[in-house]
């Protein structure tokens, strides 16, 4: 059986949320499904120590604040969590847990979402599946030879579980510099911390609310047509939380150069050098989570769609929310997801 309404919202987490809070205000007819099975999105999947970069009153979904975290400056994951269920909780958002959407499709003026729980036939079609589940790792030789464990941020918790281990954490990144410390403060881990270039800590009394900034300052002066700032990149690559700034200033933190090649037991340099590991945590990033929509055909030669804003230019009744700055200055943020997800629902109000 065909379900009909005028927008299908794919994916739950906080994108998919900030969509239904805005497409509400548009008096629109929605649903959001979500392939989990309870409320948080990513955030419900990631690891003991995690905190945002960001006070509470900085990290909220449009309409409603993040309330403080007793005794926390910067909230952990399981306080985003229930945010996010309280969020849809309030505002009363129709998310469908446990469905899973496995393509869009054309049908005429309108387009076809096909779920494993049934098909809807919407005006329009917010994507918002975000990239955790689509982990990234890289080619390395001889990574099939090495017999020890291998994992990526997604399934990395705590230090417990690598005690009297050697580590190798493979990342230049936040999750790699937030992990690597995670497990260099523990002392019952042995870490070595390999980076593709050496590590750029962002100065110490930058968080959040500063990169929110510079993001947008930087998506301004390219709409404008001035001198690209280079944003956040050019900053630098790590901010400097509390346990990484820890870490660091031990002298826990020092990155070596990423390896040649995997052993049997270990990892080897490209000048011969060779270190024994019993697992390998890859921080190596992600890939924007968009098979569902393949039978478009919209990728470009990079994988990403193009887009005017958030509206798919091959689709406009397309849009992709949330998987970063191709798709609105800092969407992948708490707070930055709110005002490109404000303007995909106006554009959609104004379909035919």
């Amino acid at each position: 059986m065909t379900q009909h309404t005028d927008v299908v919202v794919v994916g739950g987490g906080q994108a998919g949320l900030a969509a239904g809070y805005h497409l509400r205000r548009q008096r629109l007819d929605f649903v959001i499904l979500d392939a989990e099975a309870a409320p948080g999105g990513s955030w419900q999947h990631m690891w003991d120590s995690l905190h945002l970069f960001s006070p509470a009153q900085h990290s909220s979904l449009p309409g409603r604040l993040m309330p403080a975290q007793p005794g926390e400056t910067y909230p952990g994951a399981g306080h985003v969590v229930d945010y996010l269920a309280d969020y849809e909780k309030h505002y009363d958002l129709p998310v469908h847990y446990g469905t899973r959407v496995d393509a869009v499709r054309r049908d005429a003026d309108r387009l076809l979402v096909e779920a494993d729980s049934g098909t809807w036939r919407a005006r329009a079609v917010i994507s918002a599946t975000g990239s955790w589940s689509r982990p990234f790792l890289p080619a390395v030789s001889g990574r099939s030879t090495f017999t020890g464990r291998q994992l990526h941020t997604v399934n990395y918790r705590s230090p417990a579980d690598f005690a009297d281990q050697r580590v190798v954490v493979v990342g230049g990144g936040n999750s790699g510099a937030q992990i690597a410390a995670d497990l260099a403060l523990d002392g019952q881990v042995d870490v070595t911390w390999v980076t593709q270039r050496p590590p750029r800590f962002l100065p110490d009394d930058i968080d959040g609310r500063a990169l929110f900034d510079v993001a947008t300052a930087r998506r301004c002066a390219l709409d404008a047509g001035r001198t690209d700032t280079g944003g956040v990149a050019s900053l630098g690559d790590i901010v400097a939380v509390a346990p990484v700034r820890a870490a660091r200033d031990a002298g826990l933190l020092t990155a070596k150069p990423m390896f040649a090649q995997f052993t049997a037991s270990g990892v080897r340099w490209a000048d011969g050098s060779q270190s024994s590991a019993d697992a390998i945590v890859w921080c190596t990033g992600f890939r924007p989570a968009l098979a569902h929509l393949a039978p478009l055909n919209l990728r470009g030669p990079r994988g990403h769609i193009p887009t005017d804003g958030t509206r798919a230019l091959g689709e406009p009744r397309l849009h992709l929310l949330g998987y970063g700055d191709w798709t609105g200055p800092a969407s992948a943020t708490l707070i930055g997801v709110g005002r490109p997800a404000r303007d995909a629902a106006r554009e959609i109000a104004q379909l035919s």
